[in-house]
């Protein structure tokens, strides 16, 4: 033992030792709650505690590093968009494929090229005269690539093709002496691009691209037992697919071995239905691409022209290039050519509504047909080259740096695109300066809100975190804008190509969205920030509504609820009946009166 511990003074020396111990510790507890009460003057509305930049680069970068991520190549940037700083970067000049990112690009490009307001058209063209109600000639359905001719935005998936047989009877036109043509040179180019996967080609987002689409050039299969040593009964929805099917499957009383099978080599090889279906089983599904949807349409087409009573004595033939078509070839009286005229028209909703499917659903089929709408507008050829040319030309109007881009499709299927979070960044805060960026922020995907981003539920990036979404083989991406406690825009890109794990990247995207959506800046230090919410852009009357059809509904109700009335209502929706309308039905909903 060592000579002081046990003396006098030692214990009075540890007596003080203790009380200022004390003492100490009541200050520090004193102290502590002042330091509190300070900091929750300093709180956000998320109850957080002020922070600065270099705290949310580290919880970002910690993130990060919470992650094995091996050889995966990134390239990621955070922006405030109000006080012009980098917040969080890893080589965000770096450009590596985009996945589906890249319909912001085409989605831009559209809005600056095309305009909100930018309708497809469906036409009933001849050059052919009428003679006691038949059409002496040709009668060719064009398209100009409207993706929604479909039950998606109609009561029917033909519904916009008996609207047009309504106006041929209105003509009274009762046949049709020459062909039916399916025209759809509007758009040359492949139907499918050299770059998408193979192996996907059978799947519906990766539905061929043609001027003219119908059913969003898919189909679905439905196979049903047939009598035991019978084949399987095939239908397909729509009935008129234009494929061509072989069927060697074979109902059986038992365990069927092997295995019923729909399969396809390649989109215009047969459907092949082989192998066995016990006759107690319930139906088979299968959804697949159409093989050349100008022929799809052309048959569902000439289907309801029959239904109505108008008959087709020639045959249903396609044409794709635009020498061969109606609307190119050379006329004149003196040639002998008269020129065609429109014998019925369709025109589509609204662009910007097309582009909310577009970015909100990662459609596919609206993405590239939107693409090549661009090209064609802006150079009158509707290929994927001059589409790719007529949006870079836009961005760099805009001023996006587009150095690093190369663009290949509208829709980001192809693994040859490359973008960096750079440029993606950098279009962002341009479409934020601009007019049209009410329209171009409405189409944005909203997380924690099913059907559009449905992710982050519950947390402060939930309805306020706007972002596009990408994934294919070995990428995941995930860019667009989010909203700080103090209101501040912060743009971002987070972009990965060959992670380990897709998951694993999609859920560093959550955790970095919700970081950027609690960030709160200490009193005094944010930056002026604008509004919250952009102003819808354009009076809301100028285009009729849609309404979807609930169960219990009546007409009645409906128009009270639109302040219009039930003959306005029954006027532009021609089909519908006053007494009966179905749940599911979308009816067209006429401008408010008086605007």
């Amino acid at each position: 033992m060592r000579a002081d511990e046990g003396s006098p003074g030692n214990s009075l020396k540890g007596a003080s030792a203790i009380f200022l111990t004390m003492l100490t510790r009541h200050a520090l507890i004193s102290s502590m709650w002042l330091i509190l009460v300070v900091l929750s003057m300093a709180t956000g509305p998320a109850g957080l505690s002020a922070q600065d930049a270099e705290w949310l680069q580290n919880e970002i970068r910690e993130t990060f590093e919470s992650y094995t991520w091996g050889t995966a190549r990134w390239s990621v940037l955070v922006y405030s968009l109000d006080s012009g700083e980098t917040i969080f970067s890893i080589d965000p000049e770096s450009a590596i494929a985009p996945a589906s990112n890249i319909k912001l690009l085409t989605t831009a490009a559209a809005l600056q090229r095309l305009g909100p307001d930018y309708r497809f058209r469906t036409y009933l063209l001849s050059s052919a005269p009428v003679t006691n109600g038949v059409l002496q000639g040709d009668l060719t359905l064009y398209g100009t690539g409207d993706p929604g001719l479909s039950d998606r935005f109609y009561g029917s998936k033909d519904e916009v093709f008996q609207l047009l047989v309504d106006d041929l009877q209105a003509a009274g036109i009762t046949e049709v002496s020459g062909d039916l043509i399916a025209d759809a040179s509007f758009f040359p180019g492949p139907l499918r691009d050299e770059g998408w996967e193979q192996r996907d080609l059978n799947e519906h987002f990766t539905a061929p691209i043609s001027a003219l689409s119908y059913n969003e050039n898919v189909v679905s299969f439905r196979i049903r037992p047939g009598p035991v040593g019978a084949p399987p009964n095939v239908e397909t929805i729509p009935a008129h697919s234009a494929l061509n099917v072989e069927n060697t499957a074979t109902t059986v009383a038992n365990r069927a071995r092997p295995r019923l099978a729909i399969l396809r080599e390649n989109p215009l090889k047969p459907v092949r239905i082989t192998g066995r279906m016990s006759s107690g089983s319930g139906d088979v599904w299968r959804q697949m691409t159409v093989a050349v949807p100008a022929d799809f349409a052309g048959a569902s087409f000439r289907a309801v022209l029959e239904d109505r009573g108008i008959k087709v004595t020639g045959s249903t033939r396609r044409v794709e290039l635009p020498i061969e078509s109606v609307v190119r070839r050379l006329s004149g009286p003196a040639l002998g050519r008269p020129a065609a005229r429109i014998l019925a028209r369709h025109t589509s909703r609204p662009l910007a509504e097309y582009l909310e499917i577009v970015n909100k659903e990662s459609n596919n089929l609206f993405a590239e047909l939107i693409f090549r709408a661009i090209g064609r507008a802006d150079s009158g050829i509707g290929s994927p080259k001059a589409s790719a040319l007529a949006v870079h030309e836009t961005l760099v109007t805009l001023g996006v740096d587009t150095e690093e881009l190369f663009q290949v499709d509208g829709s980001g299927l192809s693994g040859e695109n490359r973008v960096s979070a750079a440029l993606f960044v950098d279009l962002i805060r341009r479409m934020n300066e601009g007019s049209l960026w009410p329209d171009y922020w409405a189409s944005l995907p909203r997380a924690g809100t099913r059907y559009e981003l449905g992710r982050m539920y519950q947390t402060a990036a939930a309805n306020n975190l706007r972002a596009k979404t990408g994934t294919i083989d070995g990428v995941s991406a995930l860019t667009g804008m989010v909203r700080t406690q103090d209101g501040e825009r912060l743009a971002f890109s987070i972009m990965v190509n060959g992670p380990p794990s897709i998951g694993r990247a999609k859920q560093l995207e959550n955790e970095i969205g919700v970081h950027l959506a609690e960030f709160h800046r200490a009193p005094g230090t944010a930056p002026e920030v604008t509004e919250q919410t952009p102003i819808p852009r354009g009076n809301p009357a100028v285009f009729s509504e849609r309404h979807r059809v609930a169960r219990g509904e009546n007409l009645g109700g409906i128009a009270r609820s639109y302040g219009v009335t039930i003959n306005e209502i029954l006027q532009v929706n021609p089909r519908i009946e006053r007494n009966r309308i179905i749940a599911g039905q979308w009816l067209e909903i006429p401008k408010h009166r008086g605007n």
